[in-house]
């Protein structure tokens, strides 16, 4: 007689499966919208976690902000169905409360709550004690040491299965996504906390479902463990965020077309070709550092004449042709110009401090 795994240990073999996939609706609106999502998100074959937003913390009010607690039978029911794990987000004590009391199997706290560290120590304090896994996103500014003092605050709670979510930043200017993705900071999170559970969020990344695929597979190709999208039985009704919702059968195909990377593979030959290459980027990148030292010695010497003549460190139209240059010479490289100013701000700023600490000498 085969023994049948429990649903913690069934959550525990998805939470460690990669890639991961969670999805499921913006919200769950209905008892029929949850169950039928529920049961063509198992027809796929390729979802390990279905999630659900049940309270939804929304930008003004008079917007749909959830279901409420009633949804959570719901969830509970398309697990009974389909075997598949349920994740909710969470914002309040009151909230943990109530997901752990219907036995959802996994919690996140969203953007808008990890801004906040009082509303983070509040979900931590009421997950003392309890043995489920939470995934946190990036706060909604891009502030790293917000987004790790969350995760410090639910590991001092006792949590011990925690995990990452990048969703992008709220950016001024950001025309292309609902939210920037900023790829930098989430290779810095990733960076700083190795071997903890990374995945990506395009839903929320893009606000769009036509540039999805793009960014999931930019996720993978970064070594992201897995993707949460939303999906649902018919994306354009949707309560809340349609644009960015998929058809449980679109993120079927969508998953099926993504070309999923590995990182590392056992060959000798790979790591010493690779090996050599990054010899090469070691080499270069000594010799960078080296011209920018002289290049500041020379800042310096130029911050020197300034304060014999009396001059302003900051010189508007020298900057916008050193720019105008820049921009020219980058192009024949093939280098954007994205990189081109970040790069030169980064150095145009040192330059004016290395300026300023011989002007105020």
């Amino acid at each position: 007689m085969v023994a049948t795994k429990t649903m913690k240990e069934v959550t525990q073999e998805a939470w460690a499966r990669r890639p991961l996939i969670i999805s499921g609706p913006c919200s769950a609106e209905t008892e029929e919208q949850v169950m039928k999502t529920a049961v063509q998100l198992q027809e796929t074959g390729k979802v390990d976690i279905m999630r659900a937003g049940i309270w939804k913390p929304r930008t003004r009010p008079g917007s749909f902000e959830g279901i409420g607690t009633k949804g959570l039978a719901w969830l509970q029911k398309a697990r009974e169905i389909t075997g598949i794990p349920v994740a909710v987000e969470v914002a309040t004590a009151k909230q943990v409360e109530d997901a752990l009391h219907f036995d959802v199997d996994v919690l996140w706290i969203g953007a808008r709550t990890t801004v906040n560290p009082f509303s983070v120590q509040d979900v931590a304090d009421a997950l003392r004690g309890v043995e489920v896994p939470v995934l946190i996103k990036n706060p909604i500014n891009p502030d790293l040491e917000l987004w790790i003092g969350a995760v410090e605050r639910v590991a001092k709670a006792g949590i011990k299965q925690i995990g990452l979510i990048h969703r992008g930043f709220s950016s001024y200017g950001n025309t292309e996504y609902r939210n920037a993705p900023m790829w930098h900071l989430a290779i810095e999170m990733k960076r700083r906390h190795p071997g903890m559970l990374f995945i990506n969020d395009p839903s929320h990344i893009c606000g769009r479902r036509d540039i999805l695929q793009d960014v999931a597979q930019t996720a993978i190709d970064l070594d992201f463990d897995g993707l949460i999208i939303e999906s649902h039985i018919d994306p354009d009704k949707a309560w809340s965020d349609a644009k960015q919702q998929i058809t449980p059968a679109r993120l079927g195909e969508m998953l099926s077309a993504i070309r999923w990377r590995r990182e590392d593979v056992a060959s000798d030959e790979y790591h010493a070709n690779l090996e050599k290459l990054r010899q090469q980027i070691n080499q270069l990148d000594d010799e960078l550092m080296q011209i920018i030292g002289e290049r500041m010695k020379i800042s310096e010497k130029i911050g020197q004449y300034k304060k014999e003549n009396n001059i302003t460190i900051l010189q508007t139209n020298r900057w916008n042709a050193i720019l105008e240059r820049a921009f020219k010479k980058g192009d024949k490289l093939g280098l954007s110009q994205e990189f081109i100013t970040k790069y030169f701000d980064a150095v145009h700023m040192e330059s004016i401090n290395h300026q300023n600490k011989v002007m105020n000498s």
